[in-house]
């Protein structure tokens, strides 16, 4: 009797052991009392009735992600292309979830794969190739609408991979080999086109170098020419300056001796030979000397006189 006791004693901390729930975070339960809902349990230590209450439904509250596989759509221009999605949805009423929807991800997935054949079927292939954010943000629209009284939020959808047929990929790789071609002749062009302007730059710089110089050597030569020609004026007026100081001694000396007019005309040659002094200086000649004979005959009979009164 005793050790039947002990054994129901056991089985009944079992039992209460067994009633003890402790909810982890990020999770919520449902509990059922009798088959019907009776409470959703948060995060912490929970008890329930034996017999009577049971967890119905332990839900996840993280975000989940479902990828689903390719799904056949038909766009405007009649092109059946293969589209697969990613779905982030998150169970935010744990009640609604279990009970709202039976298969709550076969579920999502028909409504995802109804929702972008809508979409889809309203585009030609191009616009759909090039409109991915468009048809994510209409997607995302849709399901969180159609979903919310399943107690599910979606928070994102994402076009995985748009596969077009063969042959449209054929096509657009064609089309993208003849852009880039184009694209790559056209950088040829305009490097070509650099390559040319810089070699008419650099030419254009080399004449006007060029021509700079030859200004400057022009200039230098018309300077030097300046010069000398100033230097030979500066000789000749300094020539008729000496001239003009001899014959100014010589008048000197004619008030002062009365020199016979040899004798004027010989301190003239003197005057005219000290002036040009072996220079190539123009010398003019006085009007009042007659000519050279008779230069040479007074020349003659100053020296006989000069002699005579020597001895």
């Amino acid at each position: 009797m005793f050790i039947f006791l002990i054994g129901i004693l056991i089985v009944i901390i079992l039992v209460l052991l067994s009633c003890i729930k402790i909810v982890p975070q990020a999770h919520s339960y449902v509990i059922e009392r009798l088959g019907a809902f009776h409470a959703t349990w948060g995060v912490g230590l929970h008890f329930k009735l034996p017999l009577i209450e049971r967890v119905a439904k332990r839900v996840s509250l993280k975000e989940q992600v479902v990828d689903f596989p390719p799904q056949p759509v038909i766009t405007k221009d009649n092109v059946t292309m293969q589209i697969d999605t990613v779905v982030y949805f998150q169970i935010t009423d744990p009640k609604l979830y279990t009970y709202g929807v039976d298969m709550p991800m076969s579920a999502i997935e028909n409504l995802t794969a109804t929702t972008l054949r809508n979409i889809i079927g309203d585009m030609e292939l191009d616009e759909s190739l090039t409109s991915r954010d468009v048809i994510n943000t209409q997607m995302r629209s849709i399901l969180d609408e159609a979903t919310d009284p399943w107690g599910i939020k979606v928070n994102r959808v994402e076009l995985k991979n748009i596969i077009p047929p063969a042959g449209i990929r054929e096509a657009m790789e064609k089309q993208m080999k003849a852009e880039r071609e184009r694209r790559e002749a056209i950088l040829r062009a305009e490097g070509e086109k650099k390559s040319a302007v810089l070699v008419a730059e650099g030419e254009k710089e080399s004449r006007i170098l060029q021509a700079e110089a030859e200004k400057r050597s022009q200039i230098l030569q018309a300077e030097a020419e300046k010069e000398a020609a100033i230097r030979i004026a500066e000789g000749e007026a300094q020539a008729i300056l000496e001239v003009q100081k001899a014959t100014a001694e010589g008048l000197r000396m004619l008030n002062e001796a009365s020199p016979t007019q040899q004798v004027i005309a010989i301190k003239s040659l003197e005057a005219f030979a000290k002036a040009a002094d072996g220079k190539a200086t123009k010398i003019i000649i006085p009007s009042e000397i007659q000519g050279l004979a008779g230069l040479a005959a007074g020349l003659k009979e100053l020296i006989v006189e000069e002699k005579a009164k020597s001895e």
